[in-house]
């Protein structure tokens, strides 16, 4: 599908400055002091161009069983210290993840960390990509909780508005044809969940919106000025102008994604199998948090993980952590 031509330079100009200023601010809501200096932790000495962080825990707070999420974004690979291995893999099929551990102000804490390059994160938010991950999940809330300069969270930034304007081009393709602002976002993400392999409750993408309902609202309009969707507006209700031919177009794209996505999906968990570090730690601690039973996890196991495997799950079933109830 073509790009849309923007139709009114000075409405798009108004929108980009409002968005962007949206989307500054959001980035820049402080976070709990725990999380930022988790991130001074897990850091070091590394300087990436910024930290990204999103999820439940920003979501929900901190606590004491919460996994952390984040996402680094690196100039090159070589900016991130990890193996060849995982530095070529990240770059065929990114993200590489990694499970980190720290203790802060004694409270032990734990995060799923991702890894991307600022030329992936700009292509992955795009429109033209065929993996929708990236730009859905940053189309919701994310805070930068770390920046080596005021570039590098312009850069960043960039690539946030990009995945909105990327994920409200998708509503209004696969949303209804009137609606509240709430009933694209939620379409759209039910759609992303559908594309994906993932398991989520019933009810998730309306979740999603309904913990911040006024951002969602505010962002779609700006956001579909900017790839030139007109739009009319009755009560409350959204409609967005499109021909019948760019939506069966669109929704032939979305067809194409929906085949993908899946596949691109299982073989980013097949990498994790030799690319996770730390899934041995992950691995320990989702065993303890779902079932008690504590895995010590030996120099081995953590170099070795897949082969260290089999005696941890004889040992569960042992415990009869398998056998139906």
């Amino acid at each position: 599908m073509s790009r849309r031509a923007v139709r009114h330079p000075v409405q798009a100009c108004q929108a980009r400055t409002t968005l962007g200023t949206l989307l500054a601010h959001e980035l820049a809501t402080p976070v709990e002091d725990l999380v930022r200096h988790f991130v001074v932790q897990m850091l070091g000495d590394t300087q990436p161009l910024g930290v990204l962080f999103y999820g439940s825990g920003l979501r929900g707070g901190v606590g004491e069983d919460t996994l952390l999420d984040f996402y680094i974004i690196v100039e090159r690979q070589a900016d991130w210290p990890r193996s060849f291995l995982a530095r070529q893999c990240n770059a065929i099929l990114p993200p590489n993840v990694e499970y980190h551990e720290q203790s802060v102000n004694g409270q032990g804490m734990r995060a799923k960390v991702a890894i991307l390059t600022l030329a992936q994160f700009r292509k992955l938010t795009g429109f033209a990509t065929y993996d929708t991950t990236l730009w859905a999940r940053f189309s919701q809330p994310s805070r930068l909780v770390w920046l080596r300069d005021i570039q590098a969270a312009g850069r960043i930034g960039a690539c946030i508005m990009q995945a909105h304007v990327t994920a409200a081009r998708w509503a209004a393709l696969l949303g209804p044809e009137q609606g509240t602002p709430a009933a694209f976002w939620e379409r759209l993400y039910a759609n992303t969940y559908a594309a994906e392999l993932r398991v989520e409750k019933n009810g998730r993408s309306g979740s999603i919106v309904e913990a911040w309902p006024h951002r969602y609202e505010a962002l779609l309009q700006p956001c579909w000025a900017l790839t030139g969707i007109e739009v009319t507006k009755t009560g409350e209700e959204l409609r967005p102008v499109l021909p019948n031919h760019e939506r069966e177009a669109g929704k032939r794209a979305w067809a194409v994604r929906v085949t993908l996505g899946r596949p691109l999906n299982i073989l980013r968990l097949c990498k994790a199998a030799f690319t996770f570090a730390g899934g041995a730690r992950y691995a320990a601690w989702k065993i303890r948090r779902h079932s008690g039973i504590s895995i010590e996890v030996s120099p081995f196991a953590e170099k070795h993980p897949l082969l260290a495997a089999p005696p941890v799950l004889f040992r569960l079933w042992r415990r009869g952590l398998f056998r139906r109830r």
